[in-house]
C-alpha cells in the first residue's frame, strides 16, 4: 500500500517501509559554512511519527540514507534523538538498510543494520539492482511534473512498474530526480506508472517507455 506520506505500508508482515530521512542535514551544511535552517531533522522526526502512529508497525524498514553522513547521529540533539528513540521504541524490529550517505550502523539505537534486507517475496535495498524483482529501494528521489492548465506542478513520486517500487525521499530537505532522467528511467524500460504525493490522496501517471538511443549512420 502505497501512502501519500511517502511511505509503504504491508499489512500481511506489519511492515512500514520508508526511504532517504537525510536525517541532519542541516547541520552537516551548517559545519561546511553554509546556513539552512537546522529545523529538517526535527520536521523529518515529526513527519515519521505520524506514520508510526497512523499504521503501528511491527517493523519498521528504512532504506537507507536515513542520516546525511556517517556522523549525522552523533550531531542530533539531544531533544531530537530522545523524539526518534520514543518514535522507535513501539516498534518490534528496526532494520536500518545501510546507504551511500550512511554507510555505517547508527550508534545507540535499537535495530539491525544491513545492506539488504529480504521477506518472503520482498526485497528491500537502499539502491535499485536493475536485475531484480520484487524489490522496494530508495536513493533516486523521484519526482515527476504533471501539466495543468495554471501550468506545471511537480511532485516527490513513487516510481513502479510492478517489478520494483523506488519510494519518494521522506526527509524534509530532500530534492529530487525526475523520473524522465536516464539514471532512473532507465530502470523502467518498458515504462509504468508514477504515484505522485498529494495533501491526502496519491495522482497516478503513466510513465513513458525510455526511447533507445540510436547511433548515427555517419
Amino acid at each position: 500500500m502505497l501512502d501519500p506520506m511517502g511511505v509503504v505500508s504491508w499489512p500481511a508482515r506489519r511492515t512500514l517501509a520508508v526511504s532517504d530521512l537525510h536525517l541532519e542535514k542541516g547541520s552537516h551544511f551548517a559545519a561546511r559554512g553554509f546556513f539552512v535552517p537546522p529545523y529538517d531533522t526535527r520536521e523529518t522526526l515529526s513527519k515519521l511519527a505520524l506514520a508510526v502512529r497512523r499504521y503501528r508497525p511491527a517493523r519498521l524498514i528504512l532504506l537507507g540514507d536515513s542520516f546525511h553522513d556517517a556522523l549525522g547521529c552523533e550531531r542530533m540533539a539531544p531533544a531530537d534523538c530522545a523524539a526518534l528513540l520514543r518514535i522507535l521504541a513501539p516498534v518490534q524490529e528496526v532494520v536500518w538498510v545501510l546507504g551511500n550517505h550512511d554507510p555505517v550502523a547508527p550508534v545507540g539505537l535499537p535495530g539491525i543494520a544491513v545492506n539488504v534486507f529480504s521477506d518472503g517475496p520482498l526485497t528491500f535495498r537502499h539502491e535499485a539492482d536493475p536485475r531484480a524483482t520484487g524489490e522496494l529501494s530508495g536513493h533516486f528521489h523521484p519526482k515527476a511534473t504533471l501539466a495543468t492548465r495554471a501550468g506545471g506542478v511537480t511532485r516527490p513520486c513513487f516510481a513502479t512498474d510492478g517489478r520494483r517500487v523506488i519510494l519518494p525521499a521522506f526527509g524534509a530537505y530532500t530534492g529530487g530526480l525526475d523520473v524522465r532522467d536516464p539514471a532512473l528511467g532507465g530502470l523502467f524500460p518498458r515504462g509504468g506508472r508514477v504515484f505522485m504525493l498529494g495533501t491526502d490522496r496519491l495522482f497516478s501517471v503513466p510513465m513513458a517507455p525510455m526511447r533507445r538511443r540510436t547511433e548515427s549512420a555517419a
